[in-house]
């Protein structure tokens, strides 16, 4: 069997605000959320003991796109003063397929998300060689993780 991504972790500087963010914005619910303390190990962030809280929140699929939210509870850990408002090298863009597009980035401003592309309409030519109408948009999550969200309108044969 080959190998598969099934989660990515963020860290973000409030886990309740963070969840309800992704609940809100993408419908996404919780998989799992419990506290723990870092072993120092396999995590190249923090130190041993530190105390975390790790949120798992998925889609549709209970193994792949899920998403992990972890909060450092003691000590806090230092977060950037200025979100970005620009995606740098070395920065993830998440792509979601969304049944609504407009609806997603009208959700995220209404939680204070800086919206880098309001809904606009364009077309792609799909893996399968077929045009796609699509209705596109991006932003950025409430701790600076950009996102680009689409929607098909139509596949022509």
């Amino acid at each position: 069997m080959a190998d598969i991504i099934k989660r990515t972790t963020l860290m973000v500087r409030d886990g309740d605000k963070a969840k309800n963010w992704y609940e809100q914005v993408f419908g996404m619910t919780a998989w799992m959320d419990t506290p723990f303390t870092l072993s120092g190990n396999q995590l190249a962030a923090g130190k041993k003991g530190d105390e975390t809280r790790l949120i798992i929140l998925k889609c549709e699929d209970d193994l792949i796109g899920m998403i992990g939210l972890l909060e450092w509870l003691n000590p806090k850990q230092d977060a950037p003063k200025q979100l970005p408002t620009r995606i740098e090298f070395g920065t993830p863009i998440f792509v979601v397929a969304s049944n609504d597009a407009k609806g997603a980035v009208e959700r995220a401003r209404a939680l204070g998300s800086h919206i880098h592309c309001e809904p606009h309409e364009w077309q792609v030519t799909g893996a399968d060689g077929k045009k796609k109408d699509m209705i596109g948009c991006s932003f950025w999550d409430l701790d600076g993780y950009f996102f680009e969200v689409n929607q098909i309108v139509k596949v022509h044969d």
